[in-house]
């Protein structure tokens, strides 16, 4: 065996995705890791130039260059590297001049950056979401109580009066009371734990699709993407039912409100291993995707649109996402939105307990 061929054998079985590039800056060998990281085989990327799939700027073109003929190692940090199927990873990689047989050679030692990053947006959401949820909680209780004495004191009241015609007044106190009070439960969220149990996910999915086709008459084409092969799951089904339901009916109602050509709704399940939702690891999970090709959510939403009370629309509660988020979060899952004009995606994580 050569020292190259000695070599290559070695970095073949490192966790850490490695890449050598020749004096033609070709991929002349990648482990398996960087394989699965960049999504192509060695032999596919090997004609290609690095500039085919990471992304250089001026000044890393020029230090790659540099590292190549006078051998200095360098770093860069959040940099860009491109799969290929055209999906964009932010990535830390390194690069060490070494010599092989008389040739020299460039080592990349690439480390995904996208996990850390996603697992970080997670957690501050979660947090985000959770503090919110106890803040408002708390609000809402000391809300409820003086409603159910204003309410008890108009209906006392109401006793009294000797002129029927005055009761009027009375009940329009006692009616606002309980809209008001249904707005503050709607506000607690669910008050009861899920009542768990095994549930095939797709039966809840068309459950909701059924409910989508009723209000939509027609106006907007919903589409079924299922994956058949996802297993059961614990759940609530209740409940989520109306997380997915608020999640289908946001889609409408943004459809419906800004129309587009040919608005279309679509609903898709996916299995997903090895994904971190908030600090813990599944090594399964089920991926429900809400996808609609409307005009996008609005830049100042983004942040704060699963935050109860906040709505793009003048006449919305503001609780549908909010709600919806707070039945995923005690399944243990996590709703994200990716959102730009012409596709709206609602992801919905929830782990698969049985693997």
């Amino acid at each position: 065996m050569s020292k190259v061929e000695d070599f290559f054998s070695i970095i073949s079985n490192l966790t850490t995705s490695v890449v050598v590039l020749d004096d033609t800056l070709c991929a002349a060998y990648m482990n398996s890791s960087a394989e699965v990281l960049i999504g192509v085989s060695a032999e596919r990327l090997a004609p290609q130039p690095i500039y085919a799939w990471l992304i250089l700027n001026e000044n890393e073109r020029t230090l790659l260059s540099k590292a190549l003929l006078e051998g200095h190692p360098y770093t860069i940090r959040e940099a860009s590297i491109r799969t290929i199927k055209g999906q964009e990873l932010i990535i830390d990689y390194s690069v060490s001049p070494i010599q092989l047989s008389d040739q020299s050679y460039l080592l990349l030692e690439i480390q995904g950056r996208d996990r850390l990053l996603r697992i970080e947006k997670e957690e501050e959401l979660i947090g985000r979401h959770a503090t919110t949820r106890n803040l408002v909680r708390g609000m809402a209780h000391e809300i409820k109580n003086p409603l159910a004495g204003i309410r008890g004191a108009a209906q006392l009241l109401e006793r009294q009066l000797a002129d029927p015609s005055l009761q009027e007044y009375t009940q329009v106190i006692i009616d606002e009371a309980d809209r008001l009070g249904d707005l503050v439960d709607k506000l607690l969220g669910p008050r009861v734990s899920p009542k768990l149990s095994e549930l095939n996910v797709h039966s809840i999915l068309e459950r909701v699709y059924r409910l989508g086709v009723a209000e939509v008459a027609g106006k907007i084409e919903l589409i079924r993407d299922y994956d058949p092969s996802i297993p059961d799951i614990r759940g609530d089904r209740s409940q989520l039912i109306q997380a997915v339901l608020n999640l289908l009916r946001n889609a409408v109602q943004s459809l419906t409100e800004r129309p587009v050509d040919q608005p279309k709704i679509q609903i898709r399940t996916r299995t997903k291993r090895q994904v971190t939702i908030g600090t813990v690891k599944h090594k399964l999970v089920c991926l429900i995707e809400i996808i609609d090709n409307g005009q996008g959510v609005a830049e100042d939403l983004k942040n704060s649109m699963f935050f109860p009370m906040i709505s793009g629309r003048a006449d919305g509660s503001g609780l549908g996402l909010s709600i919806s988020q707070s039945i995923i979060n005690q399944h243990a899952g996590l709703i994200e939105c990716q959102s730009e004009p012409g596709s709206t995606v609602f992801s919905l994580w929830l782990p698969i307990s049985n693997y």
